[in-house]
C-alpha cells in the first residue's frame, strides 16, 4: 500500500474509532488488510500531525492536530524543510531555471514533499527520484534565489 493511501486510511480510522495507542492503530490497520511496522506508524502519526486528546469519557485518543493558525503552520512547515535541508542534502546545482538537489539515498521523495508544503514564489513544482529532487522555477532569477536559499540551509 502506498504511503498516501495508508495516510488516508489512518485518518479514516481515527475519525471513526477511539484509538488510544499505536498498537490499537496497528490492529485496526491489519483488520483492513494493511501490515505496517510500529516505526512506520510512528512516522505516519508525526507526518499527519496526529496528537492525543481526551475524549468525552476522559480517555485519550488520537485526533488530527487543528491548533495552529495558517501563519503558525507555514512557519512550522518551513522549519521542517530547513531541518530536512540540513540533514539530507549532499549537493545543490542549478541549470538555468531548474535547481537540482542531491540527497542521501531514499530521501528525495521526503524532501520534495517538504518543499511542496512550503509556499515559495520561486518554485513551480518539484520532481523526486531516489536521491535527486528537481525543482522547476519560472525564470533563471527565481532558480538562483531558490538555489541560494537551499544552499544557505544545507550543510554541504
Amino acid at each position: 500500500m502506498r504511503k498516501s493511501d495508508r495516510h488516508l486510511l489512518i485518518k479514516q480510522i481515527i475519525a471513526e474509532h477511539s484509538v488510544g495507542t499505536q498498537e490499537e492503530l496497528l490492529q485496526l490497520l491489519e483488520a483492513q488488510g494493511v501490515t505496517a511496522t510500529q516505526a512506520t506508524i510512528s512516522r505516519d502519526i508525526r507526518d499527519l500531525k496526529i496528537v492525543k486528546q481526551p475524549d468525552e469519557t476522559g480517555q485519550t485518543k488520537f485526533v488530527l492536530f487543528q491548533g495552529m493558525n495558517t501563519q503558525e503552520n507555514e512557519k512550522a512547515e518551513e522549519q521542517r524543510l530547513i531541518h530536512m535541508l540540513e540533514d539530507v542534502v549532499t549537493k545543490v546545482d542549478r541549470v538555468q531555471f531548474m535547481t537540482l538537489i542531491n540527497t542521501i539515498p531514499d530521501n528525495a521523495p521526503l524532501l520534495a514533499a517538504a518543499l511542496d508544503e512550503v509556499s515559495m514564489p520561486e518554485k513551480v513544482c518539484s520532481l523526486a527520484g531516489f536521491d535527486t529532487v528537481a525543482v522547476i522555477s519560472r525564470t533563471n532569477e527565481d532558480a538562483i534565489k531558490l538555489t541560494e536559499y537551499i544552499k544557505s540551509h544545507a550543510i554541504l
